[in-house]
């Protein structure tokens, strides 16, 4: 009976937002509407969407889990970096819609400053991220799922897919930004009851006295894996969310300047002390001997204790938590492929775009539903795509305020990052790397830069750029930013 219950909701879940999202979305036909909403968007309604498509089911899993072994200070730098976007996006997004206001992602900037090569390696790096993205919300939900009700993971799969792309492709980002609301709301309701039942009910024994003896290093502020996961957390993160056209689409949705900043900085004080909080509850789980898998650490927590009614609430947050999340991947996706199909393939090619972006979201959906229905780990995938965007960041978004670089220059310096860093980045074990254990042995280096591979390859992913663009600029080039005004129009 209880089987047949948990499936009814996910079924359920999954029909509500169907017919949500059917019924009060209009089949967008203009592609400017499919991808900006008509630039819109006020402020609350674009703190809503923000929140509600950040929080994905991953912050039920990754902010406790990083607390297992980095303790504090990666919970710190997890939230951080996942937080602080949200505040960079009041200078990076209103400098972006002050040089192109008629512009849709951050992709159209790349082409008309830096030209078609470096789009293509922003494009690749966008859609690659965001892949692996919905794989592991997918994979995460599946896994949920099964744990709580025993549901093969491809039937989980499947049903999110499906439901999230009928009124997605259809309705576009107007849709998806309705639905957020609605989202909000509901993840809203049942975190404020997860939160009072973890910290407030008393019926978790959160005692500072058993913490401190069972999970001490996880609290001690000199533990060195604690600064060094911190850091690494908040450069992935911080780095990965600035290429994520899912913010982008929402930065070019607002109706003014005025509502890009109030419903950024609002997004950022919602956003951080939720993950604050949901790591704690990995350090508590460690107390109290119930982290044996840390990818569950939360649902160890609430179902040990909470029944079968917690056991619903669980099942009704996590499905509205990667919906929200998957709605926003769709249409981001859908969109860069609109927006940069005809740069990439044949500028003269009279292809219905929005046709093919919608044709291309389906068959990544194939791929995406393979991966998460044989239950495929994704982390290390996920790694990449962020050490990607760290070696591109500074190029980037430097010459968005500055004339004295071109495209070679900002190639040659993301080229920099991505060879520094990968020589640093650890094989699928995180014992060795390019080139500590296979070029030169291990035992040549410290210990603390040979046991934290993972640490050094995003640091220098991120440096040697910086360092490469200081050193290669030049101030004989002077661009213009009018042309990109000139460049940039907005798509009918």
């Amino acid at each position: 009976m209880i089987f047949d219950l948990y499936n009814f909701i996910l079924l359920g879940i999954c029909l509500f937002f169907v017919i949500f999202g059917l019924v009060f979305s209009k089949n967008e036909k203009s592609i400017s509407s499919y991808l900006n909403a008509g630039r819109s968007i006020r402020s609350k309604s674009l703190t809503a969407s923000i929140v509600a498509s950040c929080f994905g089911v991953w912050i039920l899993i990754g902010p406790s889990e990083a607390a297992t072994w980095g303790g504090i200070g990666a919970v710190v730098g997890y939230a951080l970096g996942q937080a602080c976007p949200y505040l960079a996006m009041n200078i990076l997004g209103k400098r972006l819609r002050s040089i192109m206001p008629q512009g849709n992602s951050l992709t159209q900037f790349v082409f008309a400053r830096y030209g078609k090569t470096m789009l293509q390696v922003i494009l690749l790096l966008s859609l690659f991220y965001m892949f692996i993205y919905l794989c592991a919300e997918v994979t995460a939900i599946a896994k949920v799922v099964q744990l709580i009700s025993g549901t093969d993971l491809w039937k989980t799969s499947l049903i999110i897919l499906v439901s999230t792309l009928i009124y997605t492709l259809k309705g576009g980002l107007r849709i998806s930004i309705l639905t957020d609301k609605f989202q909000f709301i509901i993840i809203s309701i049942f975190l404020i009851l997860i939160f009072y039942y973890l910290f407030l009910s008393g019926n978790i024994n959160i005692d500072i006295n058993l913490i401190t003896s069972k999970a001490s290093t996880l609290i001690d502020p000199k533990y060195f894996y604690g600064y060094t996961a911190g850091i690494t957390f908040f450069i992935a993160v911080f780095a990965t969310n600035l290429f994520d056209q899912g913010v982008w689409q929402r930065v070019f949705a607002a109706k003014s300047m005025d509502d890009v900043e109030k419903g950024f900085k609002n997004s950022f004080f919602i956003v951080l002390p939720v993950i604050l909080l949901l790591g704690f509850c990995g350090i508590v789980a460690v107390s109290l001997d119930q982290a044996k898998d840390p990818s569950t650490i939360i649902f160890s927590l609430l179902l040990s204790s909470g029944g079968m009614m917690f056991a619903i609430a669980i099942l009704i947050l996590a499905l509205t938590l990667v919906i929200s999340s998957m709605d926003t991947l769709i249409n981001a996706i859908s969109s860069l492929i609109i927006i940069d199909g005809k740069k990439i393939f044949n500028s003269e090619s009279k292809l219905n775009y929005l046709n093919f972006s919608k044709l291309f979201i389906i068959i990544l959906s194939v791929l995406v539903f393979f991966i998460a229905s044989k239950g495929l780990s994704v982390l290390y995938m996920f790694l990449l795509a962020d050490l990607l965007c760290c070696a591109a960041a500074f190029p980037v978004f430097y010459g968005m305020f500055k004339q004295d670089i071109n495209g070679k220059i900002a190639l040659l310096s993301v080229i920099a990052g991505l060879v520094g860093g990968l020589l640093f980045f650890p094989n699928l074990t995180f014992e060795k790397s390019i080139l500590i254990g296979f070029l030169f042995d291990a035992s040549l280096f410290p210990s603390w830069i040979s046991t934290a591979l993972l640490f050094w390859s995003f640091v220098v992913a991120t440096i040697l750029p910086i360092i490469t663009t200081l050193i290669l600029r030049k101030p004989s080039i002077q661009f213009s930013f009018v042309r990109i005004k000139q460049i940039i129009l907005d798509i009918k």
